[in-house]
């Protein structure tokens, strides 16, 4: 699969655009990104506080009948994201608290927020993928948030991030026929801040 890459300076939100993508540019696969979100989204309708220089990203694809379900993907991008930030925290520990956050070292750093839409007979996964490279918000609700510079003193090119994000789900979909649910589910499960029990 060849994610094809729309690079933009200021959108709403980039999961918006993906879906604006769907239905007005009949894309059928492909990453977005952007330098600001206006109304960046989080999950449960929270605003997802987006400061230049971080990553605010979607990526976009059709779901084929021999694809894992929408269920499954919440666990599969989580466990990916995961690893594409282990290139960069490599010494730090990662976790997952259920069902979009990603944690290093305690901290949140990465939320994810996956949407489905159809089109005619098609079936269309959204993947919105926000991760803190440079700075962070302050976030008084019970956990702190950190981001990938203050973790390791080193701060990642754009360039580089969105490449090992492609090459991760390429990579997933280049090996699905040796896909196993249960390994994920292990995967996430050995990561969990919050000891939920996963379907």
């Amino acid at each position: 699969m060849k994610f094809e890459i729309f690079k933009f300076g200021s959108v709403t939100s980039t999961n918006d655009v993906a879906i604006n993508l769907i239905k007005e540019k009949k894309k059928m696969d492909g990453f977005v990104y952007a330098d600001i979100q206006t109304k960046g989204r989080g999950t449960y309708g929270k605003n997802w506080i987006s400061n230049k220089g971080n990553l605010f990203s979607t990526i976009f694809f059709v779901m084929q009948k021999n694809y894992p379900s929408f269920n499954e993907f919440s666990i599969i991008n989580a466990v990916i994201i995961s690893n594409v930030i282990k290139h960069f925290c490599s010494k730090e520990n990662i976790n997952l608290k259920f069902p979009n956050d990603i944690f290093v070292n305690g901290k949140k750093i990465c939320g994810l927020l996956q949407e489905f839409i159809s089109l005619g007979s098609k079936k269309f996964l959204i993947v919105g993928i926000g991760l803190n490279i440079q700075s962070n918000p302050n976030i008084n609700n019970g956990y702190k948030a950190t981001n990938i510079h203050l973790e390791t003193k080193t701060r990642p090119k754009m360039e580089k991030v969105i490449d090992l994000i492609i090459s991760s789900y390429r990579n997933f979909f280049v090996d699905l026929g040796s896909y196993s649910y249960e390994d994920f589910k292990k995967k996430a499960q050995s990561m969990a801040l919050n000891k939920v029990e996963i379907q």
